[in-house]
């Protein structure tokens, strides 16, 4: 989608925004989407897919959170918040972060249904970089070179700048690529667990007057994508309480979350999952 400058900075000059970022960056191109969702006055969660070439696909959220930016950027640029974040998500059984040559690693161990055990999982290795830190912006990228099945250059982006009422607007972009064999893989889990599970993303209304979601590899991704979101959201909402129930905070509201959308992400009952994950994270102890 094409957005009209002019009306991006109607929109913030309007909010009484006092820092803008250059029109060639990525900053300035987060606070446009800001600005074109207040003048339309749309939903401020708002989740999209694409298939960018065949075998490569990516999933892009932008949603404002309840937290003041300086908060929100304390927590994000830690990589020891990040096992926090990521053993939220159904499928990370593991988590460790370590250090090579100065740079920050993020060791996840993932399993290709949350069923399986962290013994079979397959460990990949996320390098952490902080691309840009300012007092408008903030901007860092999680990536892998190689995933379970052939799957490759696994990328999750997360940039936030400030929003109105002491909030803070965030992009969360997660994609990856993958070959023959995860494709055979997919098809395998289209017609087993995967069989009617659907996207976010509205493709038309059915004659009942429903509405059809999108599905195959993109509607896998956008669920993905929402479940990342959802755990930064979890973690971030966590910090309010007391240290020792920050956990419990954080695993309530991420199956809160998820169960906004049951369509979409309803795996298990809450039951079920608070037990799976505080065994996982007792694990890490």
């Amino acid at each position: 989608m094409k957005i009209s400058r002019s009306l991006a900075f109607a929109a913030l000059l309007g909010a009484g925004a006092a820092w803008a970022a250059p029109q060639d960056s990525a900053a300035f191109v987060l606070q446009s989407r800001l600005a074109l969702l207040k003048a339309q006055r749309t939903p401020l969660l708002q989740i999209e897919s694409s298939e960018m070439k065949p075998g490569s696909i990516a999933g892009d959220i932008h949603a404002v959170v309840d937290h003041p930016f300086s908060m929100t950027v304390a927590a994000l640029k830690d990589p020891s918040h990040w096992c926090q974040i990521l053993l939220l998500h159904l499928d990370t059984k593991e988590c460790a972060v370590t250090h090579e040559g100065g740079a920050a690693v993020v060791e996840v161990g993932v399993v290709t249904h949350y069923d399986q055990p962290a013994s079979s999982a397959f460990h990949a290795s996320f390098g952490y970089r902080v691309l840009e830190d300012t007092p408008g912006f903030m901007r860092l990228v999680l990536d892998a070179e190689h995933g379970p099945l052939g799957t490759s250059g696994y990328r999750i982006l997360l940039e936030a700048m400030p929003a109105d009422e002491g909030k803070t607007f965030i992009r969360m972009s997660y994609s990856y690529s993958y070959g023959p064999l995860a494709r055979l893989a997919l098809q395998a889990y289209f017609a087993t667990f995967g069989r009617g599970k659907v996207g976010f993303t509205p493709i038309a209304t059915e004659a009942d007057g429903s509405t059809r979601y999108i599905g195959g590899v993109r509607g896998v991704v956008e669920r993905n994508t929402m479940r990342y979101f959802l755990a930064v959201q979890a973690y971030l909402d966590s910090l309010s309480a007391p240290r020792e129930g920050r956990l419990e905070k954080s695993l309530r509201g991420w199956y809160a979350g998820a169960e906004r959308y049951p369509r979409q992400l309803h795996e298990m009952e809450e039951g079920e999952y608070l037990a799976m994950k505080r065994r996982e994270f007792a694990g890490r102890s």
